[in-house]
């Protein structure tokens, strides 16, 4: 393996990530500086110390490695790819570790003082969770809340996909390292040239980011500062946000309309974009994956409307506003709630955990199957559900028919036997990782008879929710919770989980493998 060459490209990421740090930094000192916001000196300090110690530690792992080969094969690109999750979420923790530590007048319980809930906040930002262990988010300077939104929009294509778009010196292991980090069953290039096809998706990303930002704008309910934070969270399915009461806090019709529409485009999959500006309509609205994910949440919409109308209590919202559970404001906070969760964005409008059964059961089968493939939602994904469920129709019918051999085909095209084994692979694979991790979670807590806060929903929701990269759960991290209340050996857990999720399972999973560090 040619290690020297993953170490070298882990330097240039933690440099260019250091560089990020800096700017942001730079801005925070201006504004302590011209604006008298004292609260932004410390932040100041954190960014730039941060961003010092990654240019030193990336330079070193850039010079110690610059005479390595540029080979990169399948086990190059894969540990690449996971060291870049766990690495960047080390150098991405630390703004919140130095800041905490150099701030006179924070709370001597403040969760940033801990190494463990720092390095979870950053994971659960880099992987587009939007798992929380702030309980007084608004209490941070801006400069973090920017950080801390940045570390979604960053993770959200894939910190590896923009750094092959605008690095030319992966060289010829682009292709295989795109292919390792791009979601879905089959990340396949829009174009022959892969850093052409990731620049191309940069630019879709780009242009979907500005014109959210606009929209909320437009609606005069954020600043500018407001909607450039919430965008970073929306289009890259993340749920980070700027308030306790994420985007309840807002009150706001328009608001929910434009997230919702965000959230949408941001949960299917991005080629279907190129295809669109390249006149390719029909081929759009015939593929199979995005019907299946716009008739889910379709049916989902109306049975939650449904269920909320005849639910004997107001619907109340994450600020804690009461709203008549009457038709239109059912609809309102089902359908914004149905897209979070089913985008694994986890923005909350409303406490559903203190909806009916039957809706939290299909909310919960929603942060499962998650969105399409090469989008940034988080889940198994609708495609892989598909697959998998016309294998087990296969598979009864030749219960009784076994001479009768039917080939599965989606959108026309028959899937390969490949496809189908990866499919109900990872099917099968993604709910046995969450009992692990609802198991794992349940070691480190307390339960509730010991005066502990982590029952069995508590725990699996948690790991389904992590896993699942969507945020909120049920419970305990419920709509309005967070995760702080853990210990840290639960910390770690999830934040295990939330890089497994991120990155599909097995390109983590692979590394416990002794044959990929052997090389047989």
């Amino acid at each position: 393996m040619n290690l020297r060459h993953v170490i070298k490209q882990l330097g240039l990421l933690l440099m260019v990530l250091s560089t990020l740090l800096a700017l942001i930094g730079g801005g925070a000192l201006v504004r302590a500086m011209f604006m008298d916001v004292d609260a932004e000196t410390p932040a100041a300090i954190g960014l730039w110390l941060s961003a010092g110690i990654g240019v030193i530690i990336g330079a070193s792992m850039w010079l110690g490695s610059r005479s390595s080969s540029q080979y990169v094969g399948r086990r190059e690109a894969l540990l690449l790819v996971a060291l870049s999750w766990f690495l960047g979420a080390a150098l991405a923790s630390l703004p919140f570790l130095i800041w905490a530590h150099t701030n006179e007048g924070i709370a001597e319980d403040h969760p940033f003082l801990n190494p463990v809930d720092c390095y979870f906040e950053a994971m659960s930002g880099l992987t587009t969770t939007g798992a929380t262990v702030l309980s007084d988010i608004q209490s941070l300077p801006a400069s973090l809340l920017f950080w801390r939104a940045l570390t979604h929009w960053l993770g959200g294509l894939g910190i590896v996909v923009l750094f092959v778009a605008v690095l030319p010196s992966v060289g010829a292991g682009a292709k295989k390292l795109f292919r390792v980090e791009a979601p879905g069953p089959s990340p396949e290039g829009l174009r022959p040239n892969v850093r052409e096809t990731a620049r191309l998706l940069l630019v879709f990303y780009l242009g979907i980011s500005a014109a959210a930002v606009f929209a909320f704008r437009a609606t005069g309910t954020m600043t500018w500062f407001e909607s450039i934070c919430h965008t970073f969270s929306m289009v890259s399915t993340g749920g980070l946000g700027t308030e306790d009461a994420s985007i309840g806090h807002f009150n706001s019709v328009a608001v929910d309309m434009i997230a919702i529409v965000f959230m949408l485009l941001a949960g299917v999959n991005f080629a279907l974009f190129y295809l669109l500006m390249q006149g390719k309509g029909l081929s759009v609205w015939r593929d199979t994956e995005m019907r299946l994910y716009f008739t889910l949440k379709i049916l989902v919409i109306t049975i939650v409307t449904i269920d909320l109308i005849v639910m004997p209590r107001p619907i109340i919202t994450t600020a804690g506003i009461e709203h008549a559970s009457n038709f239109w404001q059912s609809l309102r906070h089902s359908s914004f709630t149905t897209v979070a969760l089913h985008t694994g964005t986890g923005f909350c409008s409303a406490d559903y955990d203190q909806w009916p059964i039957v809706s939290k059961s299909l909310l919960v089968g929603l942060m499962f199957i998650g969105g399409c493939a090469g989008s940034t939602a988080g889940g198994v994904k609708v495609i892989r559900m598909w697959i998998a469920m016309k294998v087990m129709i296969a598979q009864i019918e030749i219960a009784f028919r076994p001479q009768v051999v039917r080939a599965i085909k989606i959108g026309g095209q028959t899937v390969s036997e490949e496809m189908k084994l990866s499919a109900v692979a990872y099917v099968l694979a993604f709910p046995i990782i969450i009992v692990f991790g609802a198991a794992a979670i349940g070691i480190f807590e307390h339960t509730p008879a010991d005066g502990g806060r982590c029952d069995f929903l508590t725990a699996l929701s948690a790991s389904l929710s992590t896993v699942s990269n969507v945020g909120p759960g049920l419970a305990a991290v419920g709509a309005t919770e967070n995760y702080g209340w853990f210990t840290s050996g639960a910390k770690c857990v999830m934040s295990i989980l939330m890089a497994l999720g991120r990155l599909e399972l097995f390109a983590i999973l692979v590394l416990f493998n002794t044959h990929f560090w052997r090389g047989d």
